[in-house]
């Protein structure tokens, strides 16, 4: 049974398995956060995406993999180098949208692909959108637009909202305002890595809320769950999938219990694809996957999928074989629309305790078929 291990020996033995005796035909640079805060992200996104490599037994593609410590710089330089010096044909892996922004723009004017398994900033999906760029997770606003179409269900008129200064947490309260129609108590940006939320809990306690919304992805959300329950605020909590992810929740514990987030897959999405990832997932790593796993998972097979079809050395025909996206979502249904980020169902789940562990469960939708605010405004529409 696989073990999650330092990065370089996980690439490494991923190389190893991979090649075999023939060489390369394929090479993709791997860039993710596996150490410091954010690391389980970046773990989840690889191990969900060499998952998918491994399964396929393909020995035309070579998987590079590195650590960008959370940094935009270091992530410049990997990227750089592993364009200039490693030639890869496609780069995936990043978690953080300013990484994102730093790397992305530069990478396909170079003329390579990139694949996101995660982040997809608002400036990439609009006017900064490109043939060679393809987000597989969502549009950064998504999961947050769904939470505000869910706070109208659920009868909220006066929701207090935050999220780290960053670009995908003012994609995060933009998304939940674009559809969320009641009143704000309170809009607060807070630094990005910020770990004590006093001063931010006192005022939601001074504000008059009658519910909050929140991103905090990573160590951030985890932090304030356990501040917000040890002081005992008693509003109701409503998140993105980020903040109460598989991974995430083991941390917390059960302060997370009964709150409901958004998200575009669960573990229980009931698609022959989704039932087997999870059992593979968990025999091969021995956990159950997160959003990030799947997220990367998904990535995989896209790329195996335009690989079946067309020679990455024809970026026209590979990119169209990319746009049809034909492969078997875990997800279930998976198109994509015109600039280049999924048109998919976004859920509203409820945090539970199943078998000693927490996890999620479907308990409704929030939004069916969304693609994104954003598809007029893309170059590749007009």
């Amino acid at each position: 049974m696989m073990r999650s291990a330092r990065p370089a020996l996980f690439a490494a033995a991923a190389l190893a398995a991979l090649a075999g005796t023939a060489a390369a035909q394929t090479k993709v640079g791997m860039i993710t956060t596996l150490s410091g805060g954010g690391a389980s992200l970046g773990v989840d996104t690889r191990d969900g995406f060499m998952l998918a490599i491994e399964q396929a037994g393909r020995d035309d593609i070579e998987v590079v993999i590195e650590d960008d410590e959370r940094a935009p710089d270091r992530a410049v330089q990997i990227a750089d180098r592993m364009i200039q010096s490693d030639r890869v044909d496609v780069l995936t892996g990043i978690v953080w949208s300013n990484l994102a922004m730093a790397v992305v723009p530069s990478g396909t004017a170079q003329g390579k692909f990139y694949l996101s398994t995660n982040a997809a900033p608002a400036q990439l999906a609009g006017r900064g959108c490109h043939p060679n760029y393809f987000a597989v997770s969502y549009q950064n606003d998504n999961l947050h637009e769904a939470a505000g179409a869910w706070a109208n269900q659920a009868g909220y008129a006066d929701t207090f909202i935050m999220a780290p200064n960053y670009p995908a947490g003012q994609d995060a309260l933009t998304g939940f305002k674009r559809f969320y129609e009641g009143d704000l108590a309170g809009e607060v940006y807070t630094d990005l890595g910020q770990t004590d939320y006093a001063a931010q809990i006192a005022e939601i306690r001074a504000s008059g809320a009658d519910s909050v919304f929140f991103f905090l992805p990573g160590g951030m959300g985890i932090s304030f769950l356990k501040q917000y329950a040890d002081a005992g605020v008693d509003l109701p909590l409503i998140g993105p999938a980020f903040s109460f992810d598989q991974g995430i929740l083991q941390a917390i514990g059960a302060a997370a219990l009964g709150i409901r987030n958004t998200s575009q897959w669960s573990k229980d999405l009931d698609n022959e694809a989704n039932r087997a990832f999870v059992a593979a997932f968990e025999a091969e790593y021995d956990r159950l996957p997160s959003l990030y796993a799947a997220q990367g998972f998904d990535t995989a097979n896209l790329l195996l999928s335009a690989l079946d079809k067309a020679d990455i050395g024809d970026p026209e025909a590979f990119r169209a074989a990319l746009r049809e996206a034909d492969f078997d979502s875990v997800r279930g249904d998976f198109t994509f629309a015109p600039n280049q980020h999924p048109v998919q169902d976004i859920y509203v789940r409820e945090v539970i305790e199943e078998d000693g562990v927490f996890t999620n469960r479907i308990v409704g939708t929030a939004m069916e078929d969304r693609a994104n605010a954003y598809v007029d405004d893309c170059t590749m529409t007009q």
